[in-house]
Protein backbone atom coordinates (compact mmCIF):
# COMPACT_ATOMS: atom_id res chain seq x y z
CA UNK A 1 0.00 0.00 0.00
CA UNK A 2 1.61 3.75 -0.72
CA UNK A 3 2.73 5.65 1.90
CA UNK A 4 0.16 8.31 2.65
CA UNK A 5 1.16 12.30 2.08
CA UNK A 6 1.35 12.85 5.61
CA UNK A 7 4.23 10.14 5.57
CA UNK A 8 5.63 11.21 2.90
CA UNK A 9 5.85 14.87 4.27
CA UNK A 10 6.71 14.21 7.59
CA UNK A 11 9.62 12.20 6.60
CA UNK A 12 10.66 15.11 3.85
CA UNK A 13 10.87 12.78 1.02
CA UNK A 14 9.65 13.00 -2.30
CA UNK A 15 9.09 10.06 -4.41
CA UNK A 16 8.71 10.40 -8.06
CA UNK A 17 6.13 8.22 -9.33
CA UNK A 18 5.56 9.69 -12.98
CA UNK A 19 8.52 11.34 -15.18
CA UNK A 20 8.10 12.23 -18.37
CA UNK A 21 11.41 13.49 -20.73
CA UNK A 22 11.62 15.17 -23.97
CA UNK A 23 8.15 13.28 -25.12
CA UNK A 24 6.99 14.30 -28.38
CA UNK A 25 4.21 13.45 -30.13
CA UNK A 26 3.17 13.88 -33.99
CA UNK A 27 0.16 13.25 -36.18
CA UNK A 28 1.91 13.51 -39.79
CA UNK A 29 3.26 16.96 -40.02
CA UNK A 30 1.73 18.04 -36.80
CA UNK A 31 3.12 18.33 -34.10
CA UNK A 32 1.46 18.44 -30.74
CA UNK A 33 3.95 17.41 -28.23
CA UNK A 34 6.95 19.19 -28.56
CA UNK A 35 9.76 17.67 -26.19
CA UNK A 36 7.63 17.82 -22.69
CA UNK A 37 9.23 16.94 -19.73
CA UNK A 38 7.50 17.01 -16.09
CA UNK A 39 7.35 14.69 -13.13
CA UNK A 40 4.81 13.73 -10.38
CA UNK A 41 5.17 12.93 -6.96
CA UNK A 42 3.42 10.50 -5.17
CA UNK A 43 0.51 11.28 -3.37
CA UNK A 44 0.30 15.00 -4.92
CA UNK A 45 -1.91 16.94 -6.81
CA UNK A 46 0.06 18.00 -10.24
CA UNK A 47 -2.67 20.27 -12.24
CA UNK A 48 -1.77 20.25 -16.33
CA UNK A 49 -3.46 23.77 -17.88
CA UNK A 50 -3.19 25.49 -21.08
CA UNK A 51 -5.72 27.01 -23.56
CA UNK A 52 -7.59 25.14 -26.28
CA UNK A 53 -4.83 23.51 -28.21
CA UNK A 54 -1.65 23.50 -25.80
CA UNK A 55 -1.27 19.32 -25.92
CA UNK A 56 -3.50 19.01 -22.98
CA UNK A 57 -5.43 15.91 -24.28
CA UNK A 58 -2.66 14.29 -26.43
CA UNK A 59 -0.33 14.63 -23.67
CA UNK A 60 -2.93 12.47 -21.10
CA UNK A 61 -3.52 10.07 -24.36
CA UNK A 62 0.24 8.96 -24.07
CA UNK A 63 0.00 8.61 -20.13
CA UNK A 64 -2.73 6.71 -20.33
CA UNK A 65 -1.67 4.38 -23.08
CA UNK A 66 -4.46 5.53 -25.66
CA UNK A 67 -1.39 6.41 -27.96
CA UNK A 68 2.18 6.13 -27.97
CA UNK A 69 4.70 8.89 -28.63
CA UNK A 70 6.49 9.91 -31.46
CA UNK A 71 9.86 9.98 -29.13
CA UNK A 72 11.10 10.82 -25.83
CA UNK A 73 10.78 8.68 -22.56
CA UNK A 74 7.97 7.53 -19.95
CA UNK A 75 9.08 6.40 -16.80
CA UNK A 76 6.73 4.71 -13.68
CA UNK A 77 8.25 4.41 -10.52
CA UNK A 78 11.92 5.20 -11.94
CA UNK A 79 11.57 2.29 -14.50
CA UNK A 80 11.01 3.01 -18.19
CA UNK A 81 7.96 1.88 -19.91
CA UNK A 82 6.14 2.25 -23.29
CA UNK A 83 2.10 1.06 -23.06
CA UNK A 84 0.80 -1.03 -25.75
CA UNK A 85 -2.47 0.14 -25.08
CA UNK A 86 -4.62 1.82 -22.48
CA UNK A 87 -5.42 -1.45 -20.52
CA UNK A 88 -1.41 -1.80 -20.47
CA UNK A 89 -1.42 1.01 -18.36
CA UNK A 90 -4.16 0.26 -16.60
CA UNK A 91 -2.81 -3.27 -14.67
CA UNK A 92 0.34 -1.00 -14.00
CA UNK A 93 -1.59 1.55 -11.99
CA UNK A 94 -2.61 4.17 -14.17
CA UNK A 95 -6.12 5.21 -14.19
CA UNK A 96 -7.99 7.33 -16.43
CA UNK A 97 -11.23 9.03 -16.15
CA UNK A 98 -12.14 11.26 -18.58
CA UNK A 99 -15.07 13.99 -18.77
CA UNK A 100 -17.73 11.19 -19.87
CA UNK A 101 -16.41 8.95 -17.32
CA UNK A 102 -16.59 6.08 -19.65
CA UNK A 103 -19.87 4.52 -17.14
CA UNK A 104 -22.56 2.28 -18.62
CA UNK A 105 -25.55 4.99 -17.20
CA UNK A 106 -28.31 1.62 -17.72
CA UNK A 107 -25.94 -0.96 -15.69
CA UNK A 108 -25.87 -1.12 -11.73
CA UNK A 109 -23.09 0.55 -9.53
CA UNK A 110 -21.28 -2.85 -8.54
CA UNK A 111 -21.46 -3.78 -12.51
CA UNK A 112 -19.50 -0.73 -13.56
CA UNK A 113 -17.33 -0.91 -10.99
CA UNK A 114 -16.14 -4.15 -11.75
CA UNK A 115 -16.57 -3.92 -15.63
CA UNK A 116 -13.34 -6.15 -17.53
CA UNK A 117 -12.27 -7.11 -13.89
CA UNK A 118 -15.25 -9.43 -13.33
CA UNK A 119 -15.07 -12.21 -10.41
CA UNK A 120 -16.25 -15.22 -11.33
CA UNK A 121 -16.84 -18.99 -9.06
CA UNK A 122 -16.63 -22.08 -10.26
CA UNK A 123 -19.60 -24.38 -9.92
CA UNK A 124 -17.65 -27.72 -11.23
CA UNK A 125 -14.51 -27.91 -13.58
CA UNK A 126 -14.95 -26.38 -16.86
CA UNK A 127 -17.87 -24.47 -15.55
CA UNK A 128 -18.07 -21.17 -13.70
CA UNK A 129 -20.61 -18.52 -13.14
CA UNK A 130 -20.39 -14.43 -12.03
CA UNK A 131 -19.57 -13.78 -8.23
CA UNK A 132 -22.50 -11.51 -8.09
CA UNK A 133 -22.63 -11.42 -4.59
CA UNK A 134 -18.41 -10.73 -3.79
CA UNK A 135 -18.72 -7.72 -6.34
CA UNK A 136 -21.71 -6.27 -4.85
CA UNK A 137 -19.91 -6.42 -1.66
CA UNK A 138 -16.66 -5.02 -3.03
CA UNK A 139 -18.32 -1.87 -4.97
CA UNK A 140 -19.74 -1.25 -1.61
CA UNK A 141 -16.32 -1.26 0.01
CA UNK A 142 -14.27 0.74 -2.37
CA UNK A 143 -17.05 3.04 -2.07
CA UNK A 144 -16.88 3.35 1.51
CA UNK A 145 -13.34 3.96 1.00
CA UNK A 146 -14.35 7.00 -1.02
CA UNK A 147 -16.47 8.39 2.10
CA UNK A 148 -19.62 7.34 -0.61
CA UNK A 149 -23.06 6.26 0.73
CA UNK A 150 -24.40 5.06 -1.81
CA UNK A 151 -27.02 2.69 -0.21
CA UNK A 152 -27.66 -0.05 -2.84
CA UNK A 153 -25.15 -0.81 -5.28
CA UNK A 154 -27.81 -2.77 -7.95
CA UNK A 155 -28.98 0.55 -8.77
CA UNK A 156 -28.49 1.61 -12.41
CA UNK A 157 -25.58 4.52 -12.13
CA UNK A 158 -28.38 6.68 -14.53
CA UNK A 159 -30.11 7.29 -11.02
CA UNK A 160 -27.46 8.98 -9.17
CA UNK A 161 -25.58 12.62 -9.11
CA UNK A 162 -22.58 13.55 -10.87
CA UNK A 163 -20.45 13.82 -8.04
CA UNK A 164 -22.32 10.05 -7.26
CA UNK A 165 -20.74 9.10 -10.70
CA UNK A 166 -17.09 10.11 -10.25
CA UNK A 167 -16.99 8.44 -7.36
CA UNK A 168 -18.05 5.20 -9.09
CA UNK A 169 -15.85 5.74 -11.66
CA UNK A 170 -12.95 6.35 -9.06
CA UNK A 171 -13.84 3.13 -7.51
CA UNK A 172 -13.39 1.35 -10.63
CA UNK A 173 -9.76 2.68 -10.69
CA UNK A 174 -9.74 1.98 -7.02
CA UNK A 175 -10.31 -1.90 -7.83
CA UNK A 176 -7.18 -1.83 -10.31
CA UNK A 177 -5.05 -0.34 -7.16
CA UNK A 178 -4.23 2.32 -9.15
CA UNK A 179 -1.44 4.99 -8.11
CA UNK A 180 -2.02 7.30 -10.26
CA UNK A 181 -5.62 8.78 -10.86
CA UNK A 182 -5.71 11.05 -14.41
CA UNK A 183 -9.10 12.89 -13.77
CA UNK A 184 -9.90 15.00 -17.12
CA UNK A 185 -12.07 17.78 -16.29
CA UNK A 186 -13.76 16.31 -13.30
CA UNK A 187 -16.21 19.07 -12.87
CA UNK A 188 -17.13 20.09 -16.05
CA UNK A 189 -21.31 21.09 -16.17
CA UNK A 190 -21.44 20.12 -12.03
CA UNK A 191 -22.92 22.52 -9.93
CA UNK A 192 -21.66 23.80 -6.76
CA UNK A 193 -22.54 21.05 -4.56
CA UNK A 194 -21.66 18.39 -6.55
CA UNK A 195 -18.29 20.15 -7.41
CA UNK A 196 -17.42 20.20 -3.52
CA UNK A 197 -17.97 16.65 -3.39
CA UNK A 198 -15.59 15.91 -6.11
CA UNK A 199 -12.90 18.05 -5.01
CA UNK A 200 -13.61 16.35 -1.82
CA UNK A 201 -12.46 12.98 -3.97
CA UNK A 202 -9.66 13.99 -5.21
CA UNK A 203 -8.39 15.39 -1.60
CA UNK A 204 -9.37 12.30 -0.61
CA UNK A 205 -6.95 10.09 -3.20
CA UNK A 206 -4.04 12.51 -2.05
CA UNK A 207 -4.68 11.90 1.14
CA UNK A 208 -4.73 8.05 0.85
CA UNK A 209 -0.90 8.12 -1.09
CA UNK A 210 -2.45 8.31 -4.88
CA UNK A 211 -1.24 10.75 -7.16
CA UNK A 212 -3.61 12.62 -9.08
CA UNK A 213 -3.28 14.56 -12.63
CA UNK A 214 -5.82 16.89 -12.91
CA UNK A 215 -6.62 18.19 -16.28
CA UNK A 216 -9.05 21.33 -15.64
CA UNK A 217 -9.98 24.85 -17.04
CA UNK A 218 -11.17 26.04 -14.09
CA UNK A 219 -8.48 28.02 -12.24
CA UNK A 220 -10.96 27.72 -8.75
CA UNK A 221 -10.82 24.40 -9.02
CA UNK A 222 -6.92 23.99 -9.52
CA UNK A 223 -6.21 26.68 -6.79
CA UNK A 224 -8.01 24.92 -4.46
CA UNK A 225 -6.91 20.98 -4.47
CA UNK A 226 -3.33 21.48 -6.57
CA UNK A 227 -0.55 21.23 -5.08
CA UNK A 228 1.68 22.37 -8.21
CA UNK A 229 0.78 23.36 -12.22
CA UNK A 230 2.24 22.27 -15.38
CA UNK A 231 1.52 25.20 -17.78
CA UNK A 232 0.85 23.87 -21.38
CA UNK A 233 1.30 26.40 -24.35
CA UNK A 234 1.83 24.94 -28.18
CA UNK A 235 3.07 21.41 -27.27
CA UNK A 236 5.61 22.96 -24.66
CA UNK A 237 5.59 23.04 -20.79
CA UNK A 238 5.68 27.29 -20.71
CA UNK A 239 5.56 27.62 -17.23
CA UNK A 240 5.40 25.50 -13.88
CA UNK A 241 5.98 25.65 -9.87
CA UNK A 242 3.72 25.43 -6.49
CA UNK A 243 0.28 26.59 -6.23
CA UNK A 244 1.00 28.20 -2.43
CA UNK A 245 0.06 32.07 -3.20
CA UNK A 246 -1.59 31.64 -6.30
CA UNK A 247 -5.11 33.29 -6.90
CA UNK A 248 -7.05 32.01 -9.33
CA UNK A 249 -6.99 35.09 -11.28
CA UNK A 250 -3.37 35.08 -11.25
CA UNK A 251 -3.06 31.32 -12.87
CA UNK A 252 -5.77 32.08 -15.20
CA UNK A 253 -2.99 35.02 -16.52
CA UNK A 254 -0.37 33.03 -16.29
CA UNK A 255 -2.36 30.09 -18.91
CA UNK A 256 -2.25 32.90 -21.08
CA UNK A 257 1.44 34.17 -20.96
CA UNK A 258 2.84 31.18 -20.34
CA UNK A 259 5.22 33.05 -18.19
CA UNK A 260 5.69 32.25 -13.64
CA UNK A 261 4.43 35.43 -11.78
CA UNK A 262 6.56 36.85 -8.88
CA UNK A 263 4.62 35.77 -5.74
CA UNK A 264 4.98 38.89 -3.33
Amino acid sequence: MPATSTNTCRNNAVTKVLELEGLTKSYGAVQALRGVSLHANEGEVLAICGDNGAGKSTLIKVISGAHAQTSGTLRLNGREVRWSSPHDALVHGVATIYQDLALAPQLSVWQNVFVGAEIRKTLFPGFSILDKKRMRAGAAEYLARLNQNIDDVERPVADFSGGQRQAIAIARALLWNASIVIMDEPTAALGVKETAKVLALIRHLKDTGVTVLLISHNMDDVVQVADRVVILKAGRVAAQGALEGISPATLAQTVMTGEWPQVQ
